[in-house]
């Protein structure tokens, strides 16, 4: 991945700021670029540390370290026997967080391992990007790095790691899987794409310099490359999509104020689960039946993790939940007891699905003005896609309701802002290209504007 020192320094610095921002118990934090493959050298590329009754931020790289530029290469850090193991090495190869809650038995600390000396609570995060955006569809044959017994990794997933995110804080504050660690995660998927969207500004600027060189001979390709970045660009709806998730949840919040006996769905599939759970351990040895109750229960618990439309929500449960719930009442009796509990929670589910885009229902929440009543549910239940993305400039006149008071509600404004700007550059790169491309074909001299 290319991106000039300053511009990637510069999108390191906003990272780490909006991390400390939305962590009021974070104190620092550090973001390190990786690659390219298969020597994958990973570098400091800046630090920024919170002090002061002002929460000023400085930065820079003060410390020593071994990961200062030049920074080491992956054959220097990776897991290897004898070799100090380091979190570094965990999260490249596995491609998964670490989390230091418990820095006295932070099995990965090389300060404990070389010195007994503890380090500070801290998280790392990989920051991944899909290599058909990266390297194009076809990217078989890359040469992958390979761990210390020669076998290659990364060939077996989608994903590669182009940096590691690592934020420090104050004793005692996080802990594994809370909405620290969530939230980390959430943005380090916005720096992937901000990653990845100024690495094809820079491949776009490469090609346009090449444009001039190469005018009629390169134009079936030229028009081949452009069509595929573009292509690439679906993760922007997305990413629209999967922060509008967000007011889908505090929506069912706001209900659940004025509702007290509405259980979301959440409540429910918990429910669910529990008497699931209770009557796994009455299925020991029946293979088949205990196979069907341990991916029942995984369904259960994506589908409370994912705040779907209703449309969506709906088929999940017509689809995987009620046959397999049928299969397991008509295959056994162990649940015969709870057989009409059961049934009326999916029902209540069915019921729970439709309730948050009811007007109705809406229009119970007199706390809110109607025109929130309205807006909120009928923005937040929407599909985005290209036909509609017009309805992004009403979601961001959304969050800017005085009344509006949701969590993260400034992170969602400026992630929605920046997504809309790179959906307008797009538009005028896919104008920009075809242009180009017509001038190719009929052998015209062009010029290409920013």
């Amino acid at each position: 991945m290319y991106i000039s020192s300053d511009i990637l320094e510069n999108t390191c610095k906003n990272a780490i700021e909006t991390i400390l921002l939305c962590l009021k118990h974070a104190t620092k934090g550090t973001i390190y670029s990786v690659g390219p493959m298969p020597k994958l050298q990973t570098v400091r590329v800046t630090s920024g540390i919170r002090s002061g009754k002002n929460a000023t931020m400085s930065w820079g790289l003060p410390e020593i370290s071994d990961y200062n530029p030049p920074g080491k290469n992956w054959e220097e850090y990776c897991d290897q026997p004898g070799r100090v193991l380091e979190a570094m090495a965990w999260c490249v190869e596995q491609q998964k967080s670490w989390t230091s809650d418990e820095p006295n038995e932070d099995a990965r600390s090389v300060r404990k391992q070389l010195q007994g000396e503890m380090e500070d609570c801290h998280h790392m995060e990989p920051v991944l990007v899909k290599k058909a955006n990266l390297y194009g569809l076809g990217f078989i044959g890359l040469e992958y790095p390979l761990d210390w017994q020669g076998n290659p990794i990364w060939q077996d997933t989608e994903y590669v790691v182009v940096a590691v995110i690592k934020i420090h804080f104050l004793p005692k504050t996080i802990r594994r899987g809370d909405d620290s660690t969530r939230i980390i995660k959430r943005l380090s998927h916005s720096l992937g794409t901000e990653l990845l969207s100024l690495h094809l500004r820079e491949a776009y600027l490469e090609a346009r310099e090449k444009l001039s060189h190469e005018r009629l001979a390169a134009c079936n390709h030229m028009a081949h490359e452009f069509r595929n970045t573009l292509a690439k660009m679906g993760f922007i709806f997305s990413s629209i999509n999967t922060i509008v998730s967000f007011l889908r949840a505090q929506w069912e919040i706001e209900l659940q104020k004025v509702l007290p006996s509405f259980d979301g769905k959440v409540t429910i599939l918990g429910h669910l689960s529990t008497l699931l759970r209770l009557g796994q351990s009455h299925i020991e040895g029946q293979d088949k039946l205990m196979q069907l109750s341990k991916k029942l229960l995984a369904e259960q618990n994506e589908m409370a993790n994912l705040f779907l439309l209703p449309q969506q929500d709906a088929e999940w449960l017509t689809s995987r939940i009620r046959p397999k719930w049928n299969r397991l009442l008509t295959s056994s009796r162990v649940w015969e007891d709870q057989r009409e509990e059961i049934t009326h929670l999916l029902d209540r589910l069915q019921q729970s699905i439709w309730i948050v885009v009811d007007q109705k229902v809406a229009q119970k929440l007199v706390h809110l003005p109607e025109d929130l009543r309205t807006t909120w549910p009928k923005l937040a239940y929407t599909q985005f896609s290209a036909e509609n993305s017009i309805l992004l400039d009403e979601i961001l006149n959304l969050l800017e309701h005085p009344v509006l008071s949701i969590r993260q509600k400034h992170q969602m404004k400026k992630a929605l802002g920046s997504l809309k700007v790179l959906l307008r550059t797009i538009s005028g790169i896919e104008e920009q290209a075809n242009r180009v491309i017509c001038s190719l074909k009929n052998g015209e001299q062009t010029e290409i504007y920013h």
